[in-house]
C-alpha cells in the first residue's frame, strides 16, 4: 500500500481532523506502543500499520477499506 493510499483510507475512516489526531496522539499496542506517525517514521510498512489501525478500531473502519 502506498503512503498516500494509507492517509486517504485513514481520513476516509475517521475524517481529516480526527485522522491527524489519531495518527499523532493514539498509541497502539499493535505497533509496539508507538503512534501511527512514529511507526511510519521508523520505517514500518504501511500495510502493517493499516492492519494495526483496523485491529484497534474495528467498528470505525468500513469493511471496504480493510
Amino acid at each position: 500500500m502506498r503512503l498516500t493510499d494509507f492517509w486517504t483510507r485513514l481520513e476516509e475512516a475517521f475524517g481529516p481532523g480526527y485522522a491527524a489526531s489519531i495518527a499523532s496522539d493514539q498509541i497502539l499496542a499493535q505497533l509496539g506502543g508507538r503512534t501511527i506517525e512514529q511507526a511510519l517514521a521508523a520505517g514500518e510498512e504501511t500495510h502493517v500499520v493499516w492492519r494495526a489501525v483496523v485491529a484497534a478500531y474495528p467498528d470505525r473502519v468500513p469493511a471496504r477499506l480493510r
